[in-house]
């Protein structure tokens, strides 16, 4: 299966002027690119996701929530903020990367019940922050390796935090209107 041209999104209704959707745009993370800095649970190595595993991983970032932890320097999967509802694999050009393929997220932000990460994204977004993603069911080709190279994971979700404080420093996030 080829995903380079294909997207998988849940259909949510419109809803003009709903308080509580903000739109969101953001590259989680690239594929077959080593990570600049060690993801948490990867025991100080740096990881790759290979190009077949996220292809393989895509589907279970449907409707995976988007997490925030208040300081923005890591996770806190029970600080929900907004839900996935788009994800694809895009060539670096598409999404304004300079390498690599990017795995591409779509969703909304809870902005009436969260509107401290709004307007942080609003004010420093694609300047400053970025998302990294949360995974379980990891395979690792050779756990000895400098860089893991994971060959099979389950997405559980997603975070926003400050692109300094992301594995992949190229991610961003973004309000769409």
């Amino acid at each position: 299966m080829n995903l380079e041209l294909e997207s998988m999104a849940i259909e949510m209704p419109v809803v003009d002027g709903h308080p509580n959707r903000q739109a969101f745009r953001g590259i989680l993370t690239l594929v077959d690119v080593p990570s600049d800095r060690p993801p948490s649970g990867a025991r100080g190595h740096r990881v790759m996701l290979t190009a077949k595993a996220a292809e393989a991983a895509l589907p279970s970032l449907l409707g995976m929530a988007v997490d925030y932890a208040p300081r923005l320097e890591g996770h806190d999967a029970r600080m929900k903020v907004g839900i996935i509802t788009l994800a694809e694999i895009a060539e670096a050009g598409v999404a304004r990367v300079s390498r690599g393929r990017n795995v591409v997220v779509e969703g909304y932000l809870f902005a009436r019940d969260f509107p401290e990460i709004v307007m942080e994204i609003k004010d420093r977004g694609r300047a400053s922050l970025g998302m990294s993603y949360e995974i379980a069911d990891v395979r690792v080709a050779d756990v000895n390796a400098g860089v893991w190279e994971v060959t099979e994971f389950t997405f559980t979700g997603a975070a926003v935090l400050k692109r300094d404080k992301a594995a992949y420093r190229q991610t961003s996030i973004e309000l769409v209107n």
